[in-house]
């Protein structure tokens, strides 16, 4: 059985085969081809936390056959301990051996940054250079890193609660190859960052919506992937007036954790169960519609599943094997 931990996964895990591969899994997941039983969590009395026993999947499109535990404790906000921790343990297709277990922190992150890319390579109009990114944590980097790959980015803004670690994830994504030739820059509020954006990723632990509908232009794409169990991360006038999107319709109107962003309209009768326009895996087949027009606002709500850590894992395993990283270990 081969370990692999943060600093391997994210050597490792190539994030334009990850844009590609998700395609495929999110096609297998709208197809009904990948097996992803229903998410489970087991809270933590006294602490708002949550132990989410909830993502175990095979998806055809990579073979592989994966099961995920995830921790999400929210007081970690702000320290040093990230807020969500895991681990992905990979099992041979064919015997049912494990093969690999792997930290899922930094894999979380990206393959949450690969499928709003996904989103916005399916939705966000094909001339769209301006990307704001809420949020200053792994999602809202990896979302900055994974955004200005699909569409001709020339200015990234980033905004958080904290102006100087906006401005020190300014300055690392800068210096990543991926965002050469834009220009990247600190902003002061999440209004400002929103301000004629062409493309927004929403990736806080928001108490109040950072994306207000008064805040947004006509045909921008939104991504959402913040949670926040008090909290709610998209306003209400955005969530009725955008085109929906969503990984899975079941995943994300019967989220557990329940997914607020959605469920609060649903419950006062704004939107209903059929405000959702179609999964992403529909757009990838060519069996629904996206965009139809430069003035639409589109909306990828996410609340994560598990098919995208199938795929993740399975590029990073076949990548480990080739380079010959990693730890092995007999059980």
């Amino acid at each position: 059985m081969l370990i692999l931990g943060q600093e391997d996964v994210a050597a490792l895990l190539d994030c334009d085969a990850l844009i590609d591969a998700l395609a495929g899994a999110m096609a297998d997941l709208s197809a009904g081809d990948a097996v992803v039983p229903a998410r489970t969590a087991a809270p933590v009395p006294g602490l708002t936390a949550t132990m989410l026993v909830d993502m175990p999947a095979y998806v055809p499109s990579t073979r592989a056959l994966i099961s995920k535990l995830v921790s999400v404790f929210p007081g970690n906000a702000g320290g040093p301990v990230p807020v969500r921790q895991g681990v992905v343990a990979v099992f041979d297709p064919d015997t049912g051996v494990p093969a690999a277990l792997m930290d899922a922190t930094w894999l979380t992150a990206a393959r949450t940054g690969a499928c709003s890319a996904l989103s916005a390579r399916l939705l966000a109009r094909e001339d769209a250079s301006v990307l704001a990114v809420l949020g200053t944590g792994p999602q809202a980097r990896a979302h900055a890193l994974a955004a200005v790959r699909v569409r001709p980015i020339r200015e990234l803004r980033i905004a958080g609660r904290d102006r100087a670690k906006a401005s020190a994830l300014a300055e690392e994504v800068s210096d990543d190859p991926a965002t050469a030739g834009v220009a990247v820059r600190a902003v002061g509020s999440y209004e400002e960052a929103l301000d004629d954006a062409d493309v927004v990723c929403a990736a806080t632990y928001a108490q109040e919506p950072v994306v207000r509908r008064d805040w947004i232009k006509p045909g921008t794409h939104i991504t959402s992937v913040g949670y926040n169990p008090q909290g709610r991360e998209i306003d209400d006038q955005t969530v009725v007036d955008a085109l929906l999107f969503v990984e899975s319709r079941s995943a994300a109107l019967s989220a557990v954790p329940p997914n607020r962003d959605l469920a609060e309209p649903i419950e006062r009768g704004l939107i209903n169960a059929g405000h959702v326009r179609a999964e992403l895996g529909e757009l990838v087949a060519g069996t629904a519609t996206g965009r139809t027009g430069d003035e639409q606002i589109t909306l990828y709500k996410s609340v994560g599943v598990a098919v995208q850590d199938a795929a993740a894992a399975a590029l990073v395993l076949a990548a480990a094997r080739e380079r010959g990283m990693g730890q092995e270990v007999s059980l």
